[in-house]
This record gives C-alpha cells, structure tokens and sequence, in this order.
C-alpha cells in the first residue's frame, strides 16, 4: 500500500487532506514544525503520524503531498525528488481527487471556511458529502455523492480545480505580497468562474463579483429581492437568526429558514448554501433540520464563557472579517461590552489595510493589540503594533505576560481575533481566571 507523506501536514489544508486520505483507507503520515498548531488535534484524534521536519522522514515507496508554503529546496521536498518519487503540490493533488465527485467549491476574499462548513453540514443532513475545510477539519465518507471544499485563491491556486458548483462569497483586494490591486483579484476569479462545470452562486452586492462572466448560470444571492436568491423577513431571537428564502425574484418561495449564528454575513452564507441544495434537488426539510443545528466551525466564533465574561475565539485577520465578527458580538449579546484583541497577521497586509484595520477595530468598546505575527514567508517588515495603536482611539498593548488587564472587563464579550499565534493570549488569559 502506498504511503502518502504529507509535508507540511499542520497547514489547514493539508491536515483537512490528510484526514480525508486517512478515512477513506489510505496508509497517511506527515511532518512539520515541532511548535503546537491547533490542526494537530484532529490529526492525532486519528491516529496520523506526525513527524518533526527531517529528511530521513522520505524514502521509497511513497507519495509525498507537498505543503504550498514549502518550496522544492524544501529538504524533504527536494530528497522526495533525488529518490525519483512522485511529488505532488496539494492543490495539485486536491484536483485530482475530487474530479470523483459533484464537487462544490466555496472561495473568496473572505467567508470561505464558515460556508464551507455550513455547507458540508447542511449538505450531510440530506445526501453523504466528504469534504475539506479550511480549520483543518476533512473527512471521507465512503461512497459520497458529494465534495464539499474550500477553494484558496491565494496565488490563483484555486485554477487547479474544476467543480461542478462555486459558491463566490466576496472579491476583495488581499494577499497584498502576491496580489498586485483589486482588478489582480477580480481578474483571478474571473479565470476561476471559467473552470466551473454547472453554476456559480455569488453573493449579489458585490460589485466586482457582478463583472464575472459564464458561459454556464450565475445565481446572485442577497437581502435585495433582485437578487436570483434573496432573503426577507430576517428577524433575531433567542434561538438565532430566521428569514424566509425566495428564488428567481419571488416566483418560488422556497420556505422559512433558521440559522443558530447571529449577523448578515451568516444569513448570506446560509442562502448561498440553500441555493446550491435547491439546484440540486436535495430534501429542503432536511436542509432546514441540518441548518438549525449547525455548530459552526473551528476558530470562527468559537465561544467559551467564564463568568459574565464571554471569550471568543476566532479567526478574523482583515478589516471586513473584524467588522463581521464585531456585528455578530453586538447582535448576540447587546447589553455587553464587546472588547477586541488583536493581532495584525504579516507586514505586508498590516501595512497595506492599516487605516481600515483602524476604522474597523474602532466599531470596538475598547481595543487591545499584540505585537503583528510573521509568517514563514515574510519575517519583518518596517512597521510595528505602534503605527497601527496610533491610529485606535481606546487601544492598549496586550500580551501573555500582561493579559490580566482583561478582567477589568467583567461584563464583556472579549473578541480574540487573528490568524496567527492569538490563542496564546487567550490561553495565559484563561489560566489567570482559572488560577484566582
């Protein structure tokens, strides 16, 4: 039996990749840095192998699935080669994979991971849906239909695949150390839109997703009812968030819906995923059932409660993201203070975004900011956390040594937001709270 050697297997992708492998019988190891990721959890709940970077880890006999932050000079990567083995880069091989199935990629600027697993959720409460998710959460389910994936636009990987459905969620200017301006990522998804076998579902108030042109259908989703799929009567309860769907201007209504999640952003991702089962012809009762016990996924949202304090956990790493996570808090809990901790992820995107990381972290009561997190490709950069506390009217500086200051807040909704090493300060936050 071949064995798949995941380099990189901690990345979100690849450990949601590994599993799916895993599941569906393959024989699945992998390597990485030796520092705790959050994807590693799921791993070894698995019984994966992981394995720190060494390139004694390649020898014959195997496939090695080559992490996109790795290049070829990568020492496993580059011994994978000298060995003659076939090496395969993940979005190469994750192409590969699904052509299998009817296959529904959900990308854009941001949102992909929540519609992801709403998504694969909704689509399980009615036909068996493998899918990959970008928290690093996968699975195969033996004889799916479906595959359900998050599709990454970043360095135009997502033109590797061919699905049957997209669902287009936003276009925004990210990636700055890749993308060159917003036209850049417009015309990346416009390449993407022209792989797509049977219809796009996007999101009908953006303005560059309405430029997209196919020769297949577009279904624009929205709250405005000249949208194809639209939502009306949107109200707010304790149980969550209810609307009724409409499709093709009114002429069908598809029925009352309710999500658990709170804020706009939720209700436009549930309908992009109602529209996909509607095309398809899935069970619309089991939907609703699905859709009413959607848990959410890792680090989006992710909430803990300590007292009246609430701790959430999540993922928001660019201006528009914060201000979804900010409404979300407001909408949810409205007597409460709500309270932002962040951490700018990579220079480049802090540099580029820092007025509107600004304007977007100013919707908060009070603002706390750590130190801006690198990645493996971009270590430094010119600017510090000061250029970008400067610019927040009630902001401080916040690390694990000085968290304590966050118990000031007794009534508050503290939002821990980033993409980077964040989860340590809530962690060291945790244990002051646990230890008094």
């Amino acid at each position: 039996m071949t064995l798949f050697h995941f380099v990189g297997i901690k990345g979100a992708g690849m450990s949601s990749l590994a599993q799916i492998m895993h599941d569906m019988g393959h024989n699945v190891q992998g390597s990485d840095i030796e520092n705790t990721v959050f994807t590693e959890i799921a791993l070894k709940n698995k019984g994966i192998k992981i394995l720190p970077f060494d390139v004694e880890n390649i020898h014959e006999g195997m496939t090695v699935i080559a992490g996109n932050a790795f290049p070829d000079t990568h020492p496993e990567i580059a011994k994978a080669y000298e060995l003659g083995l076939e090496v395969k880069r993940y979005h190469i091989f994750l192409g590969e994979f699904m052509s299998q199935y009817t296959s529904v990629a959900v990308t854009g600027a941001h949102g992909k991971t929540s519609t992801t697993g709403l998504l694969s959720h909704v689509m399980n409460g009615d036909q068996k849906t493998s899918f990959l998710i970008g928290d690093g959460t996968g699975m195969g389910l033996p004889d799916s239909s479906y595959f359900a994936f998050e599709a990454c636009e970043y360095r135009r990987h997502f033109l590797s695949y061919y699905p049957d459905y997209a669902i287009m969620t936003n276009i925004d200017f990210d990636h700055p150390d890749y993308f060159k301006n917003l036209q850049d990522v417009t015309n990346a998804f416009q390449e993407m839109a022209n792989n797509v076998k049977k219809a796009i579902i996007a999101w009908g108030h953006d303005a560059e997703l309405r430029k997209i042109k196919a020769d297949i259908p577009i279904y624009f989703y929205g709250f405005e009812n000249e949208n194809d799929v639209y939502a009306e009567n949107v109200q707010t309860s304790s149980k969550g968030t209810t609307f009724d769907v409409y499709f093709k201007n009114g002429k069908q209504y598809i029925g009352s819906f309710t999500t658990p999640m709170y804020g706009d952003h939720h209700v436009l991702n549930a309908l992009a995923v109602i529209a996909v089962c509607y095309l398809e012809n899935l069970d619309i009762n089991n939907i609703k059932e699905a859709l009413l016990t959607f848990g959410g996924v890792k680090r989006r949202f992710s909430e803990s409660f300590y007292d009246n304090q609430v701790l959430i956990d999540d993922y928001a790493h660019h201006p528009r993201e914060i201000n979804a996570t900010i409404e979300s808090a407001r909408k949810k809990y409205p007597e409460k203070e709500v309270i932002a901790v962040f951490q700018p992820h990579t220079f480049s995107r802090t540099e580029t975004f820092l007025n509107e990381f600004a304007e977007s972290l100013n919707q908060a009561d009070q603002v706390y900011l750590c130190d801006i997190f690198g990645s493996i490709r971009e270590q430094q950069g010119e600017l510090t956390i000061n250029d970008l506390q400067a610019l927040i009217e009630n902001s401080k500086l916040i690390s694990e040594e000085t968290v304590s200051q966050l118990k000031n807040h007794s009534n508050g909704v503290i939002l821990f937001m980033g993409a980077g090493d964040i989860q340590k300060v809530q962690r060291a936050y945790v244990s002051t709270l646990t230890e008094s």
